[in-house]
């Protein structure tokens, strides 16, 4: 048996890791990696073939595609029962269109670099978060690693995955899906209960954080840190059109927690009931409507990082 799984989805990037993939299996066997590679070929299989191979022995993964591969490949490594999670290593080469968990790891796109970092092998454990949901009334579970969204996030994550279903996909797909939005979303009350205390408000928007970034290097929850066992909220009450436009770039800055109309909270457990159904989007995929609970899973997932300060890349 090899010593790495290697799970490739060959669509990620709207089809650049497929294309991609034979440039970076040379460096990976460059840097004389033991390995099988094994290829997702529909929604959700990742999260099946990580489990049987771990099943099999496999201990260590890399996960050559997007922030929805790592998604799966953690919910793999959660369905197995085999051994503990921490028991098992993910790193990651990064060829999605939003490649967020990356960014509070300070892993490079750069497919060498990335590989460099797996050889070198530093890792840690990471929080993971659980999200019970609804689909059609039915409840669901997912298991997540950097950020969900919910309110105004889950109606772009929406928009922005069916256009990559559609194959159209580039760096700025989500903020244009960003604009478009605003035109038809309209603010929810909601009431949002973490570790006990309550907030009801009419909300737009709210960003449940265990890393810092989403929609494609948006730094939504600037202050969140993988490990401390916390959910970091940023919660954007109701706020205008033209508001939203010109606050962007907070966004992007990891400044949006200085606007009047933003609060931030922190907590192991939330609750978030809406007068409406709204839509929930975690690690970048599209999974149900509201009402919504959330779990911290503490140090859960060991992970191979960049062995820096957690913040922007440089």
């Amino acid at each position: 048996m090899r010593e790495w799984l290697v799970v490739v989805n060959p669509n990620a990037g709207i089809g650049k890791a497929g294309r991609d993939w034979g440039e970076i299996s040379n460096m990976l066997d460059k840097h004389g990696f033991d390995y099988q590679a094994v290829f997702t070929e529909a929604p959700l299989h990742a999260i099946e073939l990580v489990a049987t191979h771990i099943r099999e022995g496999f201990r260590k993964i890399i996960v050559v595609g997007g922030d929805g591969t790592m998604n799966e490949v953690a919910n793999g490594i959660f369905k197995q029962k085999v051994l503990p999670t921490t028991e098992i290593t993910a790193g990651m080469i990064s060829v999605g269109t939003g490649n967020d968990w990356v960014r509070t790891y300070n892993i490079p796109m750069d497919y060498e670099k990335a590989v460099e970092i797996l050889n070198r092998g530093d890792t840690m454990l990471q929080d993971a978060g659980t999200v019970s949901y609804y689909n059609n009334h039915v409840e669901h579970m997912r298991y997540f690693v950097n950020m969900a969204g919910l309110g105004f996030d889950g109606l772009v994550a929406q928009k922005t995955n069916a256009d990559k279903i559609r194959g159209r996909g580039n760096p700025l797909l989500y903020l244009k899906n960003l604009v478009g939005s605003l035109f038809s979303y309209k603010s929810c009350r909601m009431t949002v209960t973490v570790n006990g205390q309550v907030l009801r408000e009419k909300i737009f928007s709210i960003g449940v954080g265990i890393g810092q970034y989403n929609g494609g290097g948006m730094r939504q929850a600037p202050d969140a840190r993988p490990d401390d066992g916390l959910f970091d909220l940023t919660v954007i009450k109701d706020i205008t059109k033209l508001s939203v436009l010109a606050n962007v770039r907070r966004l992007y800055n990891g400044t949006i927690k200085k606007h009047k109309l933003v609060e931030s909270m922190v907590g192991k457990s939330v609750c978030i009931e809406c007068e409406t159904p709204v839509l929930l989007e975690a690690d970048g995929e599209s999974l149900g409507h509201s009402p919504f609970a959330f779990e911290i899973i503490p140090r859960s997932i060991r992970v191979i990082i960049n062995n820096k300060p957690f913040g922007p890349q440089a």
